[in-house]
């Protein structure tokens, strides 16, 4: 019997750091050039990783280096996020979470989380610590982490290292995974990393209320047990709209058989947002690469579980 593989790291295929100075604020398009060739030449890499091409691999990253490397892209990814640009996706997370009533501007409500523990939020690949959802600290207490930490309040963490909740003290009711699983190397690790992000949500209210109706009573706040414990996902529109392999009736399937359900969703021109709630557990059905549309232009993205 053949060993099962480890799942690979987040880190496996990314490029290295380049260890200069953060460029001077880059115009809108500069910042989106910046981002658009560093994604084309991560894709580049991992596809000469995986065939073990490693002059290939040396000359991507010369020319990620040219291009100014990881921390250009997060100054350009920073850039987009800022309230300037008006790219905070998290603006979108908190009008859900107000118009579910799980944020509330009400004494009241500010109150009864001061008396009950803080909602807790893990927000992977975070850039910033000032973005919306930080707003509300009373209510949300989150946890940032990314693989190159930009401030001494994001954690440096590989997700796909970080310890599982040892109890329900430690696991979260929401994780924020916003532009990062399309900076995943490969389609099976998207999986891996979607199958992982379940273990680090609390159990779901529907599971207390179908086991044990007086703990559901008891634990669940009487608001938050419509839309949590919740994934909030975001991708690049191109990735369910423009790829061959992965359209949103599909990616909402692969969801629905980890134990998810949709509750809120919202496109922009370039962005997808997804409020997924964990209902369940997964139901183990594997989905594969398999060409659903094709046509010129069309990318690649997909998700595969095993």
């Amino acid at each position: 019997m053949t060993a099962k593989k480890r799942p690979k790291l987040l880190s496996h295929g990314r490029p290295p750091i380049i260890n200069t100075k953060e460029r001077e604020r880059m115009s809108s398009k500069q910042s989106r050039n910046t981002i658009r060739t560093h994604h084309t030449l991560h894709k580049q890499r991992a596809a000469a990783l995986k065939k073990g091409d490693k002059t290939l691999v040396e000359n991507i990253d010369k020319a990620i280096e040219q291009n100014g490397g990881l921390k250009a892209y997060q100054a350009a990814s920073k850039q987009g996020q800022s309230k300037t640009r008006g790219g905070d996706s998290s603006k979108v997370l908190v009008s859900w979470l107000r118009e579910a009533g799980v944020i509330n501007s009400s004494p009241s409500t500010v109150r009864e989380r001061k008396r009950n523990a803080p909602l807790r939020l893990l927000e992977i690949g975070a850039l910033s610590s000032e973005n919306e959802i930080s707003k509300f600290p009373r209510i949300i207490d989150v946890t940032r982490i990314d693989l190159n930490s930009q401030g001494s309040d994001i954690e440096k963490q590989d997700f796909m290292e970080r310890p599982l909740p040892s109890s329900s003290n430690e696991a979260f009711d929401i994780i924020s995974l916003s532009l990062v699983l399309n900076y995943v190397p490969d389609a099976a690790h998207r999986g891996e990393m979607l199958k992982r992000i379940a273990r680090f949500l609390r159990e779901s209210p529907e599971r207390f209320l179908r086991e044990s109706p007086e703990r559901f009573l008891r634990e669940s706040p009487e608001s938050n047990a419509t839309i949590l414990p919740a994934l909030f996902l975001v991708l690049p529109l191109p990735c369910v709209q423009n790829s061959r392999y992965l359209d949103e009736r599909l990616l909402l399937e692969i969801m629905e058989n980890l134990g998810f359900c949709l509750t809120h969703c919202r496109n922009t021109p370039k962005l997808c947002h997804y409020l997924l709630q964990m209902v369940g557990k997964s139901n183990r059905v594997k989905t594969g690469k398999k060409m659903i549309r094709d046509g010129p232009a069309m990318n690649n993205f997909c998700v595969v579980v095993e």
